[in-house]
């Protein structure tokens, strides 16, 4: 049963709740073509308590689009992990500070950007937690599990954006 995404009514939309604002472009002739091709822009304010109500919604939205399948959990895993590590150590939970994400939905991929008002971080730091030195570490965990379930992720910018990708998913 396919569900039709709120933006098949307008190209372009704004919502805001919850706290955070997104605007979503949606190109009706690339879908009738290709399949579904989907822009984002969100943000939200830098509290943990943000993350699940903004992920739940975002995902919702991108299955109820035909971006992400039912059942398949890898991206909204590696977006809740991006949050965590955005919110957590790029803003140190200052509320005056924001985390911004885009999404595009292309019919043969989903990518995502996360990307913090922090300092940023040495991505070489990060310790390999296959390594039998580390597999007791407590940091990195996020990022490990992020390059696990996704098929491609990169950091940039110091460490303030994680670009994350994942093919065939629809």
């Amino acid at each position: 049963m396919s569900r039709i995404c709120p933006s098949h009514k307008e190209d372009l939309f704004r919502f805001a709740q919850d706290g955070f604002q997104m605007t979503i472009a949606h190109d009706l002739k690339q879908k009738a073509q290709r399949g579904p091709h989907i822009a984002l822009e969100c943000s939200l304010a830098s509290e943990v308590t943000a993350i699940s109500p903004f992920v739940d919604k975002l995902m919702l939205l991108l299955r109820n689009c035909g971006c992400v399948p039912e059942g398949v959990g890898d991206v909204e895993i590696a977006l809740r992990e991006a949050l965590a590590n955005a919110i957590i150590h790029g803003n140190h939970e200052d509320r005056r500070k924001h985390v911004h994400v885009t999404c595009r939905c292309e019919p043969d991929e989903v990518s995502i950007e996360v990307k913090d008002e922090g300092k940023g971080f040495d991505i070489n730091s990060v310790p390999d937690l296959t390594a039998p030195q580390n597999i007791g570490s407590i940091h990195g965990r996020g990022i490990h599990v992020m390059k696990a379930v996704m098929d491609e992720v990169r950091f940039e910018e110091g460490g303030t954006v994680v670009h994350m990708r994942k093919r065939n998913v629809i």
